[in-house]
């Protein structure tokens, strides 16, 4: 079965608009947990502009569910992440300066230092995941430093979905669909994430090898009118029916 992990950094964004205890991020876990998620993601930013050091201390004490703990690779957030040994760590770029996360790791191209730097996590237990694109260099060195998972960037492909660039999304899906190919062949699970929505994600699931989806901002926009529980229902159904 597909898993749905579900990403809860912008409940807490709302929360910090308004610098109040509300919403809740992990009241919002405990609600993905009833309506059929199998994991929560949570990104700490070094800026800390949503997820606080805070939410995770109260994520790993409360959770029942696995926590994928998404970050940069910084000693900072490595400190963090053998702290508290989540079930997962996704190691992803950062810039300050993005909205969101822009493009995947250069894996191939910090080889050696992305090696030391997964070897205490993986030593501690967590399962070690990395953040890439579809380039066929990047998979193979994602499985030359020993990473467990690779996560395939889906940003670009839900974009040219909205824009209406049909050609361009589906020779993107057809990239994505070849990674995730050759990742499995190589012995690295595959999961991937990010952008989706109702419209987009139906192609991602039906990917054989994709093992996990995480799925955070549409969720947690459409649960404005929804409500959290019945997004992430329709999310399941939308994937279950793909797959």
């Amino acid at each position: 079965m597909l898993r749905l992990g579900v990403n809860i950094d912008h409940v807490a964004t709302i929360r910090n608009a308004r610098g109040t205890p509300w919403p809740d991020p992990l009241r919002a876990a405990r609600l993905a947990e009833e309506a059929g998620a199998d994991g929560i993601t949570a990104h700490l930013r070094e800026d800390r502009r949503h997820i606080s050091d805070a939410d995770i201390d109260a994520l790993m004490a409360n959770l029942t569910l696995p926590l994928n703990l998404e970050m940069a690779a910084t000693a900072e957030m490595q400190a963090i992440a053998l702290r508290h040994r989540p079930h997962a760590v996704c190691i992803v770029p950062e810039k300050r300066e993005e909205r969101t996360t822009e493009g995947g790791l250069d894996v191939a191209g910090n080889e050696a230092m992305l090696a030391d730097y997964i070897a205490p996590l993986r030593e501690a237990g967590c399962r070690v995941s990395l953040f890439i694109g579809h380039d066929p260099a990047q998979i193979e060195a994602a499985a030359r430093i020993g990473a467990a998972v690779v996560e395939l960037h889906t940003g670009a492909y839900c974009d040219l979905d909205t824009e209406g660039r049909l050609a361009q999304r589906d020779a993107e899906l057809a990239g994505l669909t070849r990674g995730a190919a050759l990742a499995d062949s190589l012995g690295l699970e595959v999961h991937a994430g990010h952008g989706l929505t109702f419209d987009t994600v139906g192609p991602i699931a039906a990917i054989p090898q994709v093992r996990e989806l995480n799925i955070g901002h549409f969720l947690i926009a459409e649960s404005v009118f929804t409500g959290l529980g019945e997004a992430i229902r329709e999310m399941r159904r939308c994937m279950d029916g793909a797959r």
